[in-house]
């Protein structure tokens, strides 16, 4: 793994998507897959000729052509080897998770399938002259490297549909300690930090560590791309259509803005100007990062709309400027390390078509701790998030599911049906944890609850039930086993508690059976109902469809010409 020249090196992520709309699916037109020559064709013309034996002078010349053949397919060959081995050569990787929470993988679906989550991450670093010449004060130079955009892009189990998650660079979260793999540790922060500083607390695998520690969303790669890779990838594809209500021009009094300057209605950007349109806050909208979010979602989907037009095995041209935009742009997570890994990716990807393309941004609230900064909105960001973990289309088309989500150590080791009849009430033993505050933090738990909820148990014949002095956060009630033999018990604590039968768990993080009382439990002698699940993004996220290449950009008062 190649990992000491890559800090910092990503950048604004739209240009990421454009492997969704099928570079790296263009590669096998630009990079040949090796071959070994063996084989070479030869065989046929020196072995073509007349039924009988051939004249001395003809066989020599035919034995001349059979040989330059075989010269030209097997150099041929052996051309495309070398090509190939140069393009997996310039492929960066950097570590995929550096953080010390590991949620194991995606739950298959009930086919078998598997749904896939990949990071885009658009980093501003100024750590090259190409990167300095393209934006940000002098001040800024090879400063640390700042996360300033962040999309999780989930892909459905059944490749049906693609959702797409974008969080605002202003977003305050608790940062999570990051261990670099030189060794270098970052502790986990105290109190809130903007979500863009991850990515210098060791590189993209701890952007990862935020995302997943905060989300609960298994992460299986990362792309991270720099501004220059941004300019390279749209002029690789010849411009990107984008549309603004009005004539604009990002420069505010003071000089602040990214410059870019567009006529009203429809224009193709490519190169620099791409890159302007996605850095552009001053003069979108509000003015604010929520803004520029969703201009960054209408490049996102105008790109990838534009990919499954120019991709095409007929241009073998603008196949392989594509390819090697698209390698030459990006750092990967260790596994994406080799043209034929990004090659598979990309035909996963390819599956969806674009009007089952849905980009959202996190529900979100101005922050009463930080000014001028935003936080996860309560209720309807972890809806959102919800629906990514239990893999539900945002875009309302899929069928909804029922029942809570997984924690992070039960993903890694499913529930498994009673394996024998249960004990008596009064035989098992039950230890029963406060985890009122869920997610929230344990700060908003609610005190006694562990001891009340053990009388409960007690009153129904679970004497051996006791309040551990413990404390998790869970925002909805869980009961968590360790091994087989415990799980009819597990069961039966949850029927006598009136619990779903999907809230037993199997997990690692447990020795016996735990009763995680969550933050549906408050108060009184039984959960709040569950809400039905959603099965469509809320209003407050966003939603934009792939499809949709009428929307033009709202332009803020004061920033036209």
């Amino acid at each position: 793994m190649t990992h000491s020249n890559v800090r910092g090196e990503g950048a604004p992520s739209g240009a990421t998507g454009g492997i969704s709309g099928g570079v790296g699916g263009s590669a096998p037109g630009a990079v040949p897959r090796p071959r070994d020559g063996s084989g070479s064709g030869s065989a046929g013309p020196g072995t073509a000729g007349p039924a009988g034996p051939p004249r001395r002078g003809r066989r020599r010349v035919l034995r001349w052509v059979s040989s330059v053949l075989a010269l030209v397919i097997l150099g041929t060959a052996g051309a495309g080897y070398l090509y190939y081995r140069y393009m997996n050569g310039s492929i960066r990787t950097d570590a995929l998770n550096l953080g010390d929470s590991r949620l194991g993988k995606s739950k298959p679906n009930a086919f078998g399938q598997t749904p896939l989550n990949i990071l885009l991450i658009g980093s501003d670093a100024r750590n090259d002259k190409e990167n300095q010449a393209l934006g940000g004060a002098k001040d800024t130079f090879d400063g640390p490297p700042l996360a300033d955009v962040q999309m999780l892009l989930h892909l459905s189990a059944d490749r049906s549909n693609m959702s797409v998650v974008s969080m605002p660079r202003d977003t305050m979260i608790k940062m999570p300690k990051c261990t670099d793999t030189d060794g270098k540790v970052y502790q986990a922060s105290r109190g809130l930090v903007q979500t863009n500083e991850s990515l210098s607390r060791g590189g993209p695998g701890c952007t990862v560590a935020a995302w997943q520690e905060m989300t609960g969303i298994p992460i299986d790669h990362f792309m991270l791309i720099d501004f220059k890779g941004v300019v390279a990838m749209a002029d690789a594809i010849g411009g990107v259509p984008v549309c603004v209500q009005q004539n604009v021009i990002s420069r505010n009094s003071e000089g602040k803005g990214s410059g870019l300057k567009l006529p009203k209605g429809q224009n193709v950007i490519q190169g620099e100007q791409a890159l302007q349109w996605l850095r552009t806050r001053y003069g979108f909208e509000d003015g604010t990062d929520i803004g520029r979010t969703h201009a960054q979602h209408m490049y996102m989907n105008s790109m990838a709309r534009e990919f499954r037009k120019n991709a095409k095995l007929t241009n073998p041209v603008k196949l392989n400027s594509l390819a090697q935009a698209a390698i030459h742009a990006m750092v990967v997570d260790p596994d994406l390390n080799k043209i034929d890994k990004l090659f598979d990716l990309s035909m996963e990807l390819k599956k969806v078509p674009t009007g089952r393309i849905t980009m959202t941004t996190m529900p979100w609230v101005y922050s009463t701790r930080e000014e001028g900064r935003v936080e996860p909105k309560p209720v309807e960001a972890e809806e959102l998030f919800k629906m990514v973990r239990d893999d539900v289309a945002l875009d309302g088309k899929g069928q909804p599911q029922t029942g809570a989500s997984p924690s992070a150590a039960a993903s890694a080791a499913p529930s498994q049906p009673p394996a024998a009849q249960a004990a008596p009430p009064a035989r098992i033993a039950v230890l029963v944890r406060n985890a009122t505050g869920g997610k929230d933090g344990e700060e908003n738990k609610v005190k006694g609850r562990s001891t009340d909820v053990t009388s409960l148990l007690a009153a129904k014949g679970f004497t051996k039930a006791v309040a551990d002095s413990q404390v998790a956060g869970e925002d909805t009630t869980l009961i968590r086993y360790a091994g087989l033999d415990q799980a009819a018990d597990a069961q039966a604590v949850a029927t006598a508690l009136g619990l779903p039968a999907s809230s037993v768990q199997r997990s690692t993080d447990v020795t016996g059976i735990t009763l995680f009382v969550g933050k549906d439990w408050r108060t009184g002698d039984a959960p709040k109902p569950a809400a039905p699940a959603l099965n469509k993004a809320p209003d407050s996220a966003r939603p934009l469809n792939g499809d949709n290449d009428k929307e033009c950009m709202e332009i803020q008062p004061g920033f036209t010409w």
